[in-house]
Formats: C-alpha cells, structure tokens, sequence
C-alpha cells in the first residue's frame, strides 16, 4: 500500500514585508508559467496563500498605526 507523502515542512516566516511580496511574486510568476507539477503548484498555492495573509496583516497593523497618528497624537506643524 502506497504511503500518503508527508507534509512539507513548515517555510520560515519572512523577515520583511518586502521580502513576503518579493517572494509572493516569485511564487505567483511560477505558478502562471504552467510548468509546475500539480502537487508543487498545490504547496505553491498554498505558501501564496499564507503569504498573501502575512502582508495584509503586515498592512492593517501600519494602517492602525497611522490611524491612532491621525487621530490626535501628532499635531500640524505650524510655523511661530
């Protein structure tokens, strides 16, 4: 009886947001090239899919930061 293959091991998380959309792109470019065997481009599209969610969180955690900026913590700079 075939063996079900093993589950890849978890990929590091990237250090930057830069290099999640970096890699991102990579991932998407390979996937669109057709020439992908159909277990790696389901992984593929599995990584792009965890990295798709670590920049938006990335985004709405500098958006709420802006946010809370614009509100009152930072005041017009107005000249004497």
């Amino acid at each position: 009886m075939p063996k079900a293959p093993a589950a890849p091991a978890p990929q590091p998380e990237p250090a930057t947001y830069e290099a999640a959309l970096q890699e991102l792109e990579q991932l998407v470019a390979r996937i669109e090239s057709g020439q992908l065997p159909l277990d790696q481009m389901l992984a593929g599209y599995q990584r792009g899919a965890e990295l798709l969610q670590l920049c938006r969180a990335r985004l709405e955690a500098v958006q709420e930061q802006i946010r809370v900026l614009d509100e009152g913590a930072l005041q017009p700079w107005n000249e004497p």
